[in-house]
């Protein structure tokens, strides 16, 4: 029996980025959008054109490099907006302009303050604009679960007169049950008049925990496009888990009449790439790219499973990229191979000169661990990319026993400028971070400090995450090095340097779906 095709449509570069600390640079969603587009990802929506001009290069960025996968913008229900992405996608393959406006009453009232006609009259111009420079429009009806039945068919009915090829049915505050929200879908398709016109398409957020569970239920009343993010990452609880809804579709194939392109092997790469790139890990006990996700400790389990997998597995790791995750570089190891493994996990080299510096980088870090794995790996781009630009870190050095105040001196460079300072703290780390102040006195708040160890064994490099907010902006640093303290200090710089670079910008949460 033939199935449908579900379009996969991943937020993570616009929706997970507005996760308050996980702005990311341009660089950093180019680097994620090429393992989404190798996914075989049908739709990237790249970012908030209109929301900064990092946002909009972002966009521009991705639909440059893009070639596979379409590549979406977000817009509101108006002409800045709209022109504003149709400008960034102009060298996309293939584009998308997905333009939005509340539809609930209480953000008509309170939000909009609009009367329903006015956002019906808004949402069809705002279509019919879009038209002017992409044939492939997505109209959303924020706040779509707590909207009235009657008023939804309305504008919908006017938004694909006018041009529009995707409905969205977001569940924007994660309001929504699964059965309730299943039968709102079924019901709007089966109301609509000309809803044959359109694919319906959900946007799910997990504010009650049933982010994927509202969107499976929405796949079996007919939507055939799910809009999710890497690791659930999004706004306030996230959104629906792009790696769960495939796997769920791809295990209960008995269930669902759907199937999806995505390449599943890169499921577990790019979710390590986007933790590393946010600084958000993911829980152990994560389903599908949590490390505990194929793990098993009772010894029932670990009996079953060796006389026969299924016994206690629904799925293989494999078919996730668990298979892959672990190869090993040496000292030994040559340029051909690191530069060919890197490639493999989706960077990009720029230059000639930029593979050498990564390479003498991966040269030093060798001979600190026995051996490299691919974690290691990304975690050493993501210490090395954009560092060439602000504060660069030279040395430390840290004392700490007991009964005495732990001392740190710290040494910086900007522009070829040599700083330096002593300070004293709770800690080594805390000492630190107080002569670094002292040196270039930011006047950030550190919001966040997280420390996690990258693979197993005592010579694991930490990967450190430092998140500061100064002036209402919020962003995130990370470090790597096999010493903690080492790594908490790049971290701070590499924060540091971000949150001098987006001063200007505003942080994406400008409003969507």
């Amino acid at each position: 029996m033939s199935k449908d095709k579900l379009i996969i449509f991943d937020t993570t570069l616009r929706d997970g980025e507005q996760s308050p600390g996980a702005s990311m640079t341009k660089d950093e969603k180019v680097r994620i959008a090429t393992v989404l587009e190798k996914m075989s990802v049908d739709v990237i929506e790249a970012g908030f054109a209109i929301a900064s001009p990092g946002d909009f290069e972002a966009v521009q960025a991705v639909a440059s490099v893009i070639k596979d996968s379409r590549i979406c913008s977000l817009a509101r229900a108006n002409k800045k907006d709209i022109e504003r992405a149709g400008e960034a996608l102009k060298h996309a393959n293939a584009s998308r302009i997905h333009t939005f406006i509340a539809t609930s009453p209480i953000h008509m009232e309170y939000k909009l303050r609009m009367q329903p006609d006015q956002v019906v009259e808004h949402a069809v111009n705002a279509v019919k604009y879009a038209r002017k420079f992409t044939d492939d429009v997505e109209f959303s009806c924020e706040d779509a679960s707590r909207t009235e039945f009657d008023f939804m068919c309305r504008i919908i009915e006017e938004a694909i007169k006018a041009g529009a090829t995707t409905i969205n049915i977001p569940d924007t505050v994660g309001y929504g049950e699964p059965a309730e929200y299943g039968r709102i879908i079924g019901q709007l398709m089966n109301t609509i008049p000309n809803a044959d016109k359109a694919i319906f398409s959900v946007h799910c957020h997990n504010d009650l925990g049933l982010a994927v569970a509202n969107s499976l239920s929405a796949v079996n009343f007919g939507a055939r496009q799910v809009e999710c993010t890497i690791n659930g990452l999004g706004e306030r609880a996230g959104n629906a888990s792009l790696e769960e809804v495939v796997m769920a579709i791809r295990t209960r194939h008995d269930l669902f009449t759907v199937e999806t392109d995505i390449q599943t092997e890169y499921i577990v790469p790019a979710s390590r790439l986007v933790s590393s790139i946010t600084g958000f890990p993911v829980q152990p006990n994560k389903a599908i790219v949590g490390a505990n996700a194929f793990a098993h400790e009772a010894g029932i389990h670990q009996d079953g499973v060796l006389k026969h997998r299924e016994t206690y597995e629904i799925m293989r790791a494999q078919d996730v990229g668990w298979s892959d995750n672990r190869l090993v570089l040496g000292k030994h190891s040559g340029r051909a191979a690191f530069r060919a493994r890197l490639e493999g996990l989706g960077y990009k080299f720029q230059s000639d000169d930029e593979a050498n510096v990564l390479f003498a980088k991966f040269k030093v870090l060798a001979d600190k661990k026995h051996e490299i794995f691919d974690e290691d790996l990304q975690a050493l781009v993501s210490d090395v990319v954009e560092s060439d630009d602000g504060y660069q870190y030279v040395s430390i050095e840290a004392v700490s026993s007991t009964g005495k105040l732990p001392k740190a001196t710290v040494e910086l460079s900007l522009k070829g400028e040599a700083m330096s300072a002593t300070s004293e703290g709770d800690g080594p780390v805390d000492a630190a971070f107080k002569a670094i102040e002292s040196m270039i006195q930011t006047q950030a708040e550190l919001k966040l400090y997280s420390v996690n160890a990258i693979t197993e064994g005592t010579d694991s490099q930490g990967e450190v995450t430092v998140r500061l907010q100064r002036d209402g902006v919020m962003v995130n640093g990370q470090g790597a090095d096999t010493d903690i303290i080492v790594a908490s200090v790049k971290a701070y710089i590499d924060a540091v340097n971000t949150l001098n670079n987006r001063s200007e910008k505003a942080h994406p949460q400008k409003g969507g779906v």
